[in-house]
């Protein structure tokens, strides 16, 4: 019942296509019979849709429904129907479906013949490498070639059927389904239910990468050696260009597939060569093929990014993990606490760390603390609420009191460039142990403390000048306030708010009369920093 049920549908599937789209019987006979497959046929000629689910729709159904509805077909061997193993010369077995897979999962055969097998083999990649998918989106990538066979097959029905009245009478090709779309359509619906997950727009990407290295290897060894040609910038007899073409089997849909170098030159060199040379070059139809496209599956997932602020309680620990000559400098790293704790829980593959400034190993970063990102690659799991939670109480509670998170969460990528742009405008505050040469009088510190948005210009200080530019630079010192140690003559707590960007350390000693004015010549006389803390970054976010 089953089998007759899908013998009707292919049937019904032929016969609106035959009323609506399709040219003359006996060109669709010949397409067959010189080894275009019956997806790629439908395909050409904008009749793909209603067929793309449909598994009992083959060359056998195709060529009895031929044969019953056109007498010059009837009687004889066909060579569509040749039983030898050869796939179609157009797509190379992309939509038969039958497709070698060479890298990943195994497979019990190695050739699928099935739409459900794909579909199976493909969730068994997702899980084999355990993401935790609800959502998907699909991009395939396929080797020019397709794209050179299906100019072939346009060419040369031009060539042979471009007097007659019908061929010029419609035109076709315009509704033409990309192999790539039209592969799409074959398995997404399989696939939503073999992963039981919805197919959309969505940050984790399956991507299958189809090859085919005799085919392609053959067309290179068949395009011209010219690299002085000029490019084609249109289409030629109805033609799309190469790029056009390549662009809807290369980025439809959802796809975000970047054309590699290679393909691209091998593209451009093809839609540079006029339809005449073509024809000179090439055999016209495309012959098929002994074997299928190889297919490879991956996934990826795009970044993940959380966010917060971080405390850095120790002067021994750099904020990003900072080796000299094969040796650490500082105990620990904040990238490091940070960044491994979260890769860990969201089950990355690696992370970057990135913070709105930065410290010397030897500053503390206290109050609210610094904004932060960490940006894990392709997790396997998208962490919760909860999960954040955990993250930011195995950092708080660790015996090295180190590094603390505050306001750790789940964020989007626009964070990033929010951090980025606020970068410049910010405002720091610290808190700065300072020796003086000589005590300060009453009216030192009063001068000081009413100090407010003084200008100062520092060159590129002395201590970073081998790995930074020598540059001059223009910073605010909005306002400070100084006090006295107890019971002390010479040390002094210097409070002071700063444009982003400011040297404190030199503000303090002047470097060599490189800042000034600074505190020492404010003053007239020596001065010196002992220690630094960072107690304040004012941003708006990630509070």
């Amino acid at each position: 019942m089953a089998a007759t049920d899908a013998a009707a549908a292919a049937r019904s599937i032929l016969e609106r296509a035959a009323a609506s789209s399709l040219p003359p019987l006996h060109a669709v006979h010949h397409l067959l019979s010189v080894g275009v497959c019956v997806r790629c046929i439908l395909r050409l000629f904008g009749a793909y849709s209603s067929a793309c689910s449909c598994a009992s729709l083959t060359a056998s159904v195709l060529h009895s429904f031929l044969e019953e509805h056109d007498d010059s077909i009837k009687g004889g061997l066909c060579q569509c129907l040749s039983t030898d193993n050869a796939y179609c010369s157009v797509c190379l077995g992309v939509l038969l479906p039958a497709c070698h897979q060479d890298e990943g999962t195994e497979t019990p055969h190695g050739i699928f013949h099935h739409i459900d097998s794909i579909s199976s083999m493909i969730s068994q990649v997702v899980r084999s490498e355990r993401y935790q998918v609800d959502e998907f989106s699909l991009e395939i990538s396929l080797p020019p070639v397709i794209t050179a066979n299906e100019r072939a097959v346009r060419l040369y029905m031009q060539k042979k059927y471009g007097n007659e009245n019908w061929f010029k009478d419609k035109t076709f090709f315009q509704q033409t389904t990309s192999v790539k779309e039209a592969l799409r359509l074959m398995i997404i619906s399989s696939l939503e239910q073999e992963m039981n997950a919805k197919h959309g727009n969505n940050s984790f990407r399956i991507r299958l990468t189809y090859t085919h290295g005799d085919a392609s290897q053959k067309l290179q060894s068949l395009l011209p050696n010219d690299n002085g040609r000029k490019r084609k910038t249109e289409s030629r007899n109805g033609s799309d260009s190469f790029v056009e073409a390549h662009n809807r089997n290369s980025a439809n849909g959802n796809d975000k597939h970047t054309i590699s170098e290679s393909d691209s030159f091998i593209l451009k060199t093809l839609e540079a060569i006029h339809d005449q040379e073509f024809y000179n070059l090439f055999q016209l139809p495309p012959s098929k093929v002994s074997k299928p496209c190889h297919l490879v599956t991956s996934c990826l997932r795009s970044p993940v990014y959380i966010g917060g602020r971080y405390l850095k309680l120790s002067r021994n620990v750099s904020q990003s993990r900072w080796i000299i000559d094969d040796e650490r400098m500082g105990e620990a790293s904040v990238e490091e606490i940070i960044g491994e704790n979260v890769r860990a829980i969201c089950r990355g593959d690696g992370y970057k760390f990135h913070a709105a400034g930065r410290e010397d190993i030897d500053v503390r970063m206290l109050g609210s603390g610094r904004p932060f990102l960490v940006e894990v690659l392709n997790v396997q799991s998208i962490p919760s609420a909860s999960e954040v939670e955990r993250i930011a109480e195995k950092i708080n509670n660790s015996e090295k009191e180190y590094v603390r998170v505050r306001n750790l969460k789940l964020v989007g990528n626009e964070i990033w460039t929010m951090m980025r742009e606020g970068e410049a405008e910010k405002q720091k505050q610290y808190a700065a142990l300072i020796w003086t040469s000589r005590e300060l009088a009453e009216n030192d510190l009063h001068n000081i403390s009413l100090t407010k948005d003084m200008e100062i210009t520092q060159k590129t200080p002395i201590r970073v000048l081998h790995r930074r530019s020598p540059l001059e630079r223009k910073r605010i010192i909005h306002w400070m306030e100084i006090d006295k140690v107890a019971g002390s003559s010479n040390y002094y707590l210097l409070h002071l708010c700063t444009q982003a960007g400011t040297y404190i350390k030199e503000f303090v000693h002047g470097d060599l009369g490189r800042t000034h004015p600074s505190i020492g010549s404010i003053l007239q006389c020596r001065a010196e920093i002992l220690q630094l803390d960072v107690t304040d970054v004012k941003m708006d976010f990630l509070q």
